[in-house]
């Protein structure tokens, strides 16, 4: 809330038991969109100079840092609904969105699951459509050791694994707690800033951009059981991960790499690794490992949880043109199902 994403203006309401943390920004609508539609749609707009009129003021519940919305704890679903299609209407937004609902999620308890479910039914009551949002991976930490773990996986995964993992004697691991005086050092924060930023630009969806002040007051900060695990190659940072511990599991919230030498050092791969350890030392029970490149982590023997988005256009016509076309915005449930049918059909793995 001091420190919001780039564009984003934060506001909350005071609601049952909790103050609900929300944003309004300009939303990209293609943000969301399926790749496969989006590579077709978005040449044409360009050219017609018709993507200004694609990113309207839209008001986000929730937040960019959670792993799901913070919903009230007690029943009192309807009027806190309510309560944000009133504010909606006072910011004047073209969207109100309730982002990441979880989905009968493993990481949360049954009440926690149930409530969510209240919290879904009123916003159809309400007139909202719910859309299938991201995937959400995760690693149960069901093994005693990597060894163990990487039997799990596929041959072929398991064989690429340890051909990368030959090369983690070259790479130094330090892990930082928060508040360390380390943190005080304005160019070394500037430095981690900067390797987020190198990831952020090359990502394919741009949505959030953390700030400077958001990174310097977080890593400064002791208090929340984070940790940054620093990755150098002969004293070069070429890396680091920022993670949380946060009811018995390890929380993987951003991460920064040095372009070519993460790619060179396997980066990636070596720091999922590095997190899985680090789990097992600590009797951990996941590895939450974030919302992106789902393809990537269910090979890495990742499970997924799917979140929704409860969605509402202040106009009829929008309401009217989201029923029919909501498929082509659920892009990691789509990219899902194409797994499952290529199951179905016996397909290789990795085929399109």
């Amino acid at each position: 809330m001091k420190n919001p994403p780039v564009g984003f203006s934060p506001l909350e309401i005071r609601s049952s038991d909790r103050r609900t943390p929300a944003f309004v920004t300009s939303f990209d609508l293609l943000t969301t969109l399926d790749p496969h539609v989006k590579r077709v749609v978005k040449p044409i707009l360009d050219f017609g100079g018709l993507g200004r009129f694609l990113k309207p003021r839209t008001l986000f519940v929730g937040t960019t840092v959670s792993e799901y919305l913070l919903y009230p704890s007690r029943n009192d679903s309807g009027a806190w609904i309510s309560d944000w299609q009133e504010q909606a209407a006072a910011q004047d937004v073209s969207f109100l969105i309730l982002k990441d609902l979880p989905l009968n999620s493993p990481l949360l308890t049954p009440d926690e699951n149930k409530r969510a479910d209240d919290v879904r039914n009123q916003c159809r009551q309400a007139g909202f459509q719910v859309l299938a949002g991201q995937a959400l991976a995760f690693v149960p930490i069901e093994f005693a050791s990597i060894d163990e773990y990487l039997r799990g996986l596929s041959h072929s995964r398991r064989k690429d694994i340890r051909r990368k993992l030959r090369k983690r004697s070259e790479i130094e691991v330090v892990e930082i707690p928060l508040g360390d005086p380390v943190f005080s050092d304005e160019a070394f924060v500037r430095r981690l800033y900067d390797l987020y930023l190198n990831v952020y630009r090359q990502s394919e969806i741009h949505f959030d951009q953390l700030s400077l002040p958001f990174f310097d007051a977080v890593l400064r900060r002791p208090a929340g059981g984070g940790i940054v695990f620093v990755y150098r190659h002969r004293g070069k940072m070429i890396g680091f991960n920022l993670c949380f511990i946060y009811r018995n599991n390890l929380i993987d919230k951003t991460i920064g790499l040095a372009y070519p030498d993460a790619r060179e050092w396997n980066l990636y791969f070596l720091s999922w690794i590095f997190n899985l350890e680090y789990a097992i030392r600590h009797g951990l029970r996941f590895y939450i490992a974030g919302w992106t490149d789902p393809e990537v982590k269910t090979a890495l023997g990742a499970g997924l949880t799917f979140t929704q988005h409860a969605v509402y256009p202040r106009s009829p016509l929008l309401r009217a043109g989201l029923r029919r076309l909501r498929r082509f915005f659920e892009t990691d449930r789509n990219w899902a199902d194409r797994g499952r049918d290529r199951s179905r059909r016996g397909a290789p793995e990795g085929t399109s």
